[in-house]
């Protein structure tokens, strides 16, 4: 074959590879954009999108602008760089509070959510290494009694709490002589302590500060009763899905994002946590 022959012959063939690759029918495009994927997360690169459970409440989970819809927050912030990560699309799984997520887990709601780490939660989901930590405290009012944080624990004493919510879960595992009011939402949860019908509200610290403003003469004690570590949730099964999200928290992490985030929300008494130990 002369060079001119097999010129000709080799730019023949590379037109109809363009070609074919041109006018492959969308299936077929498909499966060549996802032939790269990760396999830990083919099923959501397939699917185009991923569902994040979100619950509506405070910065550490999201919150929604009123007037635009927007939602902003830590897990919000985290669900979107999750999102961008794999290259897919982020469809919004919403609920009314952080505590009410968990419905959707045996269910399948939602493929990932970002919330406090809690022993009933594990149960139903699994959970990647901690991203952020604080610290389980009390709001009180103005010359409120309860000066420590044992002292909440007294019969009488009323504690409101997010119906569901890890606090919720802790507090009905460690009290012993209080009560717990269950409050449909934090906005619920502070009217109860301003109207004076619970003596303190229980939340994470960089919650409460935030809300000392709304309780005119309120402080937030200075002690814990829990450690709270907040974590990725996966439901049960999908391993290889653990295992990608597991590694997107730890880089978020190291890479800072996480820690930007927390700037970014102005998220006061909450520390990125450590990396993950390697086994």
């Amino acid at each position: 074959m002369t060079r001119k022959r097999a010129f000709g012959t080799a730019m023949t063939l590379a037109v109809v590879a363009g070609l074919r690759m041109t006018f492959a029918p969308p299936a077929v495009t498909a499966v060549l954009a996802q032939s790269d994927a990760d396999p830990r997360v083919a099923d959501i690169v397939a699917a185009g999108k991923i569902r994040v459970g979100l619950g509506l409440g405070n910065h550490a989970s999201a919150m929604k602008d009123p007037a635009t819809g927007e939602l902003r927050g830590m897990a919000a912030d985290l669900a979107r760089a999750l999102a961008a990560r794999i290259g897919v699309s982020l469809e919004v799984v919403e609920y009314p509070r952080p505590g009410a997520v968990f419905d959707g887990a045996k269910t399948g709601a939602w493929d990932v959510t970002f919330l406090v780490i809690d022993p009933v939660r594990t149960a139903a989901a699994d959970a990647s290494p901690a991203y952020m930590r604080s610290e389980f405290t009390y709001l009180v009012p103005k010359g409120s009694a309860i000066e420590q944080v044992t002292e909440a624990d007294r019969p009488g004493i009323k504690i409101a709490v997010p119906r569901g919510d890890a606090v919720d879960l802790t507090l009905s595992r460690l009290l012993k002589r209080a009560s717990l009011v269950r409050a449909e939402n934090q906005a619920a949860g502070i009217a109860l302590l301003r109207s004076g019908a619970v003596n303190a509200y229980a939340a994470p610290r960089p919650t409460l500060l935030s809300l000392t403003s709304e309780v005119p003469g309120s402080h937030v004690l200075a002690g814990s009763f829990a450690a709270t570590v907040w974590a990725a949730f996966v439901p049960k099964g999908h391993d290889g899905r653990l295992a990608y999200v597991s590694a997107f928290v730890e880089q978020a992490k190291a890479d800072g994002t996480v820690a930007r985030f927390i700037a970014r929300e102005g998220l006061r008494g909450i520390d990125v946590t450590p990396p993950a130990r390697q086994d």
